[in-house]
């Protein structure tokens, strides 16, 4: 046994060259694409109302209504990125290289799905309804955390967005 070298590891890499190609093909990557920065741009406004409803009383009808669309892009992105992974992976959650962005997706999804209950069945006050919308929301600002993580990776690895553009550039137009 060798005591004086630190064995390193190298990191099994994201995608197989296989899964990579698989990825760069799929027409669920590019809806990927677009869903994630709109539903953080939706997210940010959702929480600018939530805010503001939570510390001046004004704008309830308007901040509900803004987390209901983020809850319905949420649903939206996950169902296409279950799709997505199933393209790439050949499964609809849980593959291996986001098997944790998978398990807190769920955790976020359940919260909102919450929130949607409390809402429908009038469980909660309006402060508590967006209470419960913050709390939801610091839960997909963890988990956009991990995605970026997950995409700064696959950069590293030399198959981020600029492989993805060039496999868009190799499209012919319809």
């Amino acid at each position: 046994m060798n005591r004086g070298r630190l064995k390193i590891e190298q990191a099994k890499p994201l995608y197989s060259p296989e899964q990579r190609a698989r990825r760069d093909q799929s027409p669920w990557t590019v809806v990927q694409g677009v869903l994630a920065p709109l539903q953080f741009a939706i997210f940010l406004v959702s929480l600018a109302l939530v805010l503001r409803f939570l510390l001046t009383g004004d704008g309830e009808a308007v901040a509900t209504t803004s987390v209901v669309i983020k809850t319905i892009a949420l649903y939206t992105i996950m169902i296409t990125g279950s799709i997505w992974e199933k393209d790439v992976f050949g499964r609809y959650l849980f593959a291996g290289p986001f098997f944790w962005e998978d398990a807190f997706s769920i955790l976020v999804l359940g919260l909102h799905t919450t929130y949607l209950a409390a809402l429908a069945f009038a469980l909660l006050d309006p402060r508590a309804l967006m209470l419960l919308a913050l709390a939801a929301y610091a839960a997909y600002v963890v988990n956009v955390a991990q995605f970026l993580m997950k995409l700064r990776a696959a950069r590293l690895e030399g198959g981020g967005i600029g492989s993805l553009r060039r496999s868009l550039q190799a499209e012919p137009a319809p």
